[in-house]
């Protein structure tokens, strides 16, 4: 077992831990980069037994020496994770735990935020797992990196909203879009590649066309991303959202709508998104 795989102790009065178990840890490095990946995701991944993790996310772990070249005979055993295999691994998992095992299953993200942790729970409840202890570590989430990217448009009360229709309907999807649009959320969209278009007709039935909105593009990955045109960010407005279609790249495309109090903000350099908090002079805070 490695020296970074203890679990987090006096949380919830459990049981004690059998000796010879290790631990199941969901890691989320946030885009994927060492600067916005915490040092307990880095030290995880390098000291753990087995990574389960995309061709992606390896490729951004070796990159940064997180983990060794895919040559070397050193560091935690490399175990390719696809969508298509997240239950089998998990399951083999749990296997590896109570063999003794520290084992980290690779989130893009933070694992809580469309991620793989619910997986994790639900597989220890179907299988019988309820012995094999788990630990979720957070990472940085796009609509955090993207936020950074164009200034400030997260300041008041916002929510995300996933645009997968994989395991909902749409009928549900337009109902928390537009419950978000009418409570004066903003709304940060997921999985863009997905029905943006209907999800922007929505919110424009709840919201003025001059409200702005933020595209952006692999936050937090620079030249990193899988998107052509390496890290961006676009700034409209609702109305005028539909016809940014050549700048929602993909899986790595979120968008921000923001409410009627989100402005624009240029400075000599660029032009970002706030979202004020509350008061709008300095005097208010």
């Amino acid at each position: 077992m490695s020296d970074g795989g203890e679990p987090a102790s006096g949380s919830s009065g459990r049981d004690e831990v059998p000796d010879d178990y290790g631990t199941l840890y969901v890691v989320g490095i946030g885009p994927g980069l060492p600067d916005h990946m915490t040092q307990r995701a880095k030290g995880l991944v390098s000291t753990s037994d087995c990574v389960v993790a995309s061709n992606l996310y390896q490729e951004f772990l070796r990159d940064d020496g997180t983990l060794p070249p895919e040559e070397s005979d050193e560091g935690p055993e490399v175990v390719r994770s696809s969508m298509g295999k997240q239950v089998e691994l998990t399951r083999e998992a749990f296997g590896r735990v109570r063999d003794g095992e520290d084992v980290v299953h690779v989130s893009g993200g933070d694992p809580n935020v469309y991620g793989k942790s619910d997986l994790v729970f639900t597989m220890a409840e179907t299988d019988e797992a309820t012995d094999v202890p788990i630990e979720i570590v957070p990472g940085v989430t796009a609509a955090l990196g993207g936020a950074a990217m164009m200034g400030a448009p997260l300041s008041n009360d916002f929510c995300t909203v996933s645009l997968s229709d994989k395991w909902r309907g749409w009928d549900e999807i337009e109902e928390k879009l537009r419950a978000a649009a009418i409570s004066g959320f903003v709304i940060v969209l997921y999985n863009c590649w997905r029905n943006y278009e209907r999800a922007i007709d929505v919110v424009r039935e709840e919201r003025a066309d001059d409200v702005p909105v933020g595209i952006f593009n692999d936050a937090g990955r620079g030249e990193a991303g899988r998107n052509l045109d390496d890290e961006t960010f676009s700034v409209t407005t609702l109305g005028d959202a539909k016809a940014h279609d050549d700048d929602v790249g993909g899986m790595g495309t979120s968008i921000l709508i923001g409410t009627h109090e989100t402005e624009p903000w240029s400075n000599d350099y660029e032009t970002y998104l706030v979202t004020p908090r509350g008061g709008r002079d300095v005097d208010d805070f």
